[in-house]
């Protein structure tokens, strides 16, 4: 999908198809480095509902990894079984299938986090609660750039690209592309640059489909 704002923002030249790099997103870390990593950005404990869930996220990729057949198998039901009563008592789905950079942060788990399977996220974004990353009532999930943050109550909709260094803010519906360095709010969203968002009223988009 190819937004008028690509060509109302120079910036959104960084909006690179995402598609060929989202196999350069997954981490290459270990399986132990990167709990490590969650675990210090987490505040250290593992009574942390965001490290927990996230966990539990890192035990599902590590699963549908085994090389064997039952060896996956076996360790995709673990999962399955373990991913269900977490998600139920944390409120946040993050399947197994998602894309996650490094750097991950689940800021606050005061309520629920939903991301669907096809959904690509760059590296160290930081998400608020009540935030949905989903499908627009067709196939294509978002594709989300680099040092993103996405606010609380936040939804973002359908097969749209966020730039790199996007700020999302609370209570915004975002369902269209969004140039790098820029900030969102309001429902529908509105998009201004990051430097000076109030300096020019020709910088405001309205976003609405």
């Amino acid at each position: 999908m190819t937004s008028r704002l690509r060509f109302l923002h120079p910036q959104s030249n960084a909006l690179q198809d995402h598609d060929g790099a989202a196999s350069a997103r997954a981490p290459s870390a270990s399986f132990r480095e990167l709990v490590r990593k969650d675990y210090e950005r987490h505040g250290r404990t593992v009574l942390n509902a965001g490290f927990i869930s996230l966990l539990v996220y890192r035990f599902g990729r590590w699963a549908g990894s085994r090389r064997t057949r039952p060896a996956r198998r076996l360790a995709q039901k673990v999962y399955g079984a373990i991913n269900m009563v977490v998600a139920t008592l944390t409120r946040v789905w993050i399947p197994a299938e998602v894309t996650l950079g490094e750097g991950f942060h689940i800021i606050h788990v005061e309520g629920s986090i939903s991301i669907h399977p096809a959904t690509v996220i760059g590296k160290r974004c930081g998400i608020m609660h009540n935030v949905t990353i989903g499908t627009n009532m067709s196939a294509g999930a978002p594709k989300i750039g680099d040092d993103v943050f996405i606010g609380v109550n936040s939804t973002i909709l359908g097969e749209i690209r966020i730039g790199d260094r996007v700020r999302i803010g609370a209570n915004t519906a975002v369902a269209t592309d969004v140039p790098s360095d820029s900030i969102v709010f309001g429902s529908p969203a509105k998009i201004y640059p990051r430097l000076g968002p109030f300096s020019s009223e020709h910088a405001k988009t309205d976003t609405s489909p």
